[in-house]
């Protein structure tokens, strides 16, 4: 096991890790920007280095900054959390060069599956069902070209990230060429690298994922499904545990699926991969997130799988400890994720955290870093807490977020706490009918 791991991350990913690793007996250092030098994981990890200013680009994507930290501390480890440099070859070939683990998938595996359009071949291969798309389209030419194969709609993506960054839906000439370079340009600022892609678009699908862990021995197991269809600007809202509309069967068989398609690809470590559910109940593959995922916690309240420490455990190279037949599903789990924008325009909202009062009480867990007078900055991602809620079905596990939410009191920024209370009262979530266009209806129709 390591003895030191370096955190390139900040607010509650970076602290979710601490909490891992100091369960593990493993210490920390966490390599900040200027802008997050008085945060929580900086003052909770056992030693902390600044890695450069507020820009993102400066600092958390900066490699060679992270990986002298890395070696100036003496860490042995580098565990990049979501986001930033997480799913990053590059990240993960100077780890190896400097003789560091990089807790994550090998660089051949994130290679493949970062480039989206050759992961959905390698992917088609192992038998799922993929979305037709196109290879990175350097242009406006190159795209009006793929556009002639797909038709309208379609939707870009950034080449070399997820969640929900770089990403633009086309349904004309004029949102081809406004939307391109808008992809573009925020595929650069999130992940340094401006490529995106075109892939046919498919109007209010479900969004189903399944979590995966892989061993470096052949061991593949899947942790079951999380519904993720609830999402603005392509990026999840509300996520749950088991699906409500996935039956056992259909899990079983999906589950079978991508246990196979990881085992053929060679997949090591935690990942999800990812489906847009059509109208038919069909499943196209969407892509893998080599990465641990915000929404983790969900799939930990109804397995009892600590995942953060597991993907720690698999990068050291210890063997799973679990098989398919030791996994199953307890109650039912929701995670809402309350950011700093507003609740309708979902513009960011910036600025001093003046009052807090979190949640608490049976079947509820917060993970945070935000504290009072505390700053939310302007240079990163608006998330202040996710708040998770487990009962023993459905409908108390609903319940009991309802009162997690009612609880909750941010004052001094805008939150999405009035959508998700009110995304918990709709009637198309509560019949499990809800689909990536349920956010934008009830923001369109003023139901807030």
């Amino acid at each position: 096991m390591f003895k030191k791991v370096l955190v390139p991350n900040r607010g509650e990913v970076a602290l979710r890790i601490i909490q891992a690793c100091r369960e593990l007996g493993i210490s920390t250092v966490v390599a900040h920007s200027r802008a997050d030098a008085g945060g929580l994981p900086v003052q909770l990890a056992d030693e902390a280095v600044c890695v450069g200013p507020a820009r993102s680009r400066d600092s958390y994507l900066n490699v060679a900054a992270i990986v002298t930290a890395a070696r100036f501390t003496g860490a042995d480890a580098v565990h990049p959390g979501y986001g930033f440099l997480s799913e990053n070859v590059g990240l993960a070939e100077a780890c190896q060069a400097g003789c560091l683990s990089f807790i994550g998938p090998p660089a051949d595996v994130l290679r493949l599956v970062g480039d989206k359009t050759r992961a959905k071949q390698a992917l088609r291969d192992a038998g799922l069902s993929v979305l037709t798309g196109s290879e990175s389209v350097p242009d406006l030419q190159a795209a009006r070209r793929v556009i002639e194969r797909l038709g309208y709609p379609a939707i870009l993506k950034a080449t070399a990230g997820g969640g929900g960054r770089g990403m633009r839906v086309v349904r004309g000439e004029s949102e081809l060429v406004e939307g391109l370079a808008m992809a573009a340009q925020e595929a650069e600022a999130a992940f340094g690298d401006p490529r995106v892609y075109l892939e046919t678009y498919l109007d209010e699908p479900r969004h189903v994922e399944f979590q995966v862990l892989a061993d470096a021995f052949g061991g593949v197991v899947h942790l079951g499904e999380r519904e993720c269809s609830l999402q603005r600007r392509h990026q999840k809202v509300v996520e749950e545990s088991p699906s409500p509309t996935l039956s056992a069967d259909t899990r079983e068989k999906m589950g079978e699926s991508v246990n196979r398609a990881a085992h053929a690809i060679g997949y090591v470590g935690v990942g999800t991969f990812e489906f847009l559910v059509d109208a038919q109940h069909r499943f196209h593959f969407l892509e893998v997130n080599a990465r641990l995922q915000v929404e983790h916690a969900v799939t930990e309240m109804v397995t009892g799988v600590d995942i953060v420490k597991t993907q720690i455990g698999l990068a050291a190279g210890e063997r799973l400890s679990l098989q398919q037949a030791d996994v199953s599903l307890s109650g039912h789990a929701l995670e809402c994720r309350i950011n700093a924008e507003h609740p309708e325009t979902f513009a960011s909202s910036p600025g001093a955290i003046r009052a807090l009062t979190l949640p608490g009480g049976p079947g509820i867990r917060v993970d945070t870093a935000a504290r009072v007078n505390e700053m939310v900055s302007p240079f990163y991602d608006s998330l202040l807490a996710k708040v998770i809620a487990q009962g023993r079905d459905r409908a108390e596990a609903i319940s009991r977020m309802r009162r997690a939410l009612d609880m909750t009191i941010i004052e001094g920024v805008e939150t999405t706490l009035g959508l998700h209370r009110r995304l918990l009262r709709d009637a198309e979530f509560l019949e499990g009918r809800a689909t990536t266009a349920t956010v934008d209806r009830l923001v369109s129709g003023g139901a807030l």
